[in-house]
């Protein structure tokens, strides 16, 4: 029941909620409302969006990235896609066969064989290219017959007798089927849309150049951090450039806050041309250096460059905010590992996993405020009984 439940709540509606926990929380907490209302300091070159255009001077800072939220999916490889594939082809033809046991023989399908040539390469530590290739055409030559079985029993009238899973199976395992033999035919290991799951077609290799892990299985997320508070702007499961997203994300701001922010602290990907001319004309500063050959240092701007260099290393400091989101999300909220299996479900535990990072800031600044008023009235008292002992101290002194 979980499951149906959770599928009513769309990634957008979730978004909704999560904006209105976090504005209820900077509306009652003055201090983060107070940090997000007033505009950089001076040192760091605040800029107004434009008064000319009657807009409201730009305030406060927004850090943006993206990352992966891996599904929970085996390692993929070509052999064992295939395999898997023909593995849900026989069951097709198991199932499609059934009215005819007895009376026909069963279409054959050599899986025993096909098992076998795939344990034979399957168990080696480090099999050559040659020994792979020459298995995944092998497994192709089984799945297009499985495949061309099934097209002839789909004649006769026997796709009725396939439930829900398997018909998609059967798509899924089609479209695969394309891909591989494309692949294999050309020598290549890269298509579009290129699927690494049967159970979770939707699931892309997202490439991301980490030491870890080169290539995550999963969705691609761009989030935007505003005072230690996490927004989901975009959920994709196909890998895509997230310089793109800057604009998006810069008038998620406007909308949410009405007025741009003075700073957008980013890593290099976002320092496009178009985004920073984009930030130029909204008086909005780009985190980083600027393009170009850096400037040669002389006695009439040392101050400046060493300055724009204090500031470039803060922007750098600052931007580590978000990262540091990513690893508790990783770590503590399920976003390392998204157990579920379908797409929309998946976004919904996406987009959850960020409210409750929420909550637990907006826990810990009310903890924080009833821990600093704890201490401000025991000081109090501490004052108070101090007071009274030198009051009564003469007197005892006296008698």
């Amino acid at each position: 029941m979980m499951t149906h439940f959770r599928q009513r709540f769309s990634k957008e509606i979730l978004a909704d909620i999560n904006e209105w926990i976090v504005a209820k929380a900077m509306a009652q907490n003055h201090e983060v409302a107070v940090e997000n209302s007033t505009p950089e300091d001076s040192s760091d070159e605040p800029q107004d969006s434009g008064d000319d255009n009657g807009l409201p001077p730009n305030r406060g800072k927004m850090i943006v990235d993206a990352t992966c939220a891996p599904a929970d999916i085996t390692y993929p490889t070509d052999l064992k896609l295939l395999n898997d594939a023909r593995e849900k082809t026989e069951k097709v033809i198991d199932v499609m066969h059934g009215p005819d046991i007895g009376t026909k023989r069963k279409p054959r399908t050599y899986r025993q064989m096909a098992r076998k040539d795939y344990l034979d390469v399957a168990k080696q530590k480090k099999p050559g290219y040659k020994k792979i290739r020459r298995a995944i055409g092998h497994q192709l030559q089984y799945l297009t017959r499985n495949l061309q079985t099934i097209e002839t029993m789909v004649k006769n009238g026997r796709l009725e007798l396939l439930d829900k899973r398997d018909y998609r199976n059967l798509l899924v395992v089609q479209e695969l089927y394309r891909q591989q033999l494309w692949m294999y035919e050309n020598r290549t290991h890269s298509v579009q849309h290129r699927i690494v799951s049967i159970s979770q077609p939707h699931v892309r290799p997202i490439v991301r150049g980490k030491a870890r892990s080169n290539v995550e299985f999963g969705a691609k997320i761009s989030v935007s951090l505003i005072n230690g508070f996490g927004y989901v702007d975009r959920i994709n499961w196909e890998s895509y450039n997230e310089s793109g997203d800057l604009k998006m994300q810069i008038e998620n701001h406007f909308r949410r806050f009405g007025c741009y922010p003075v700073a957008v602290l980013t890593d290099k990907i976002y320092r496009t041309r178009e985004n920073r001319q984009y930030c130029k004309e909204r008086g909005i500063r780009l985190s980083g250096p600027p393009l170009g050959r850096p400037k040669k240092m002389t006695e009439s701007n040392a101050a400046d460059l060493k300055k724009e260099k204090q500031i470039h290393y803060q922007d750098e400091l600052d931007r580590n905010a978000i990262e540091g989101k990513f690893g508790q999300g990783k770590r503590r909220f399920t976003l390392g590992l998204i157990m579920a299996k379908l797409a929309r479900t998946s976004e919904a535990v996406i987009s959850i996993s960020f409210i409750v990072m929420n909550l637990e800031k907006i826990l810990s600044l009310l903890f924080c405020f009833l821990a600093y008023h704890y201490q401000t009235y025991c000081q109090g008292q501490r004052r108070n009984a101090l007071a009274d002992r030198n009051q009564s101290l003469p007197l005892q002194i006296a008698a």
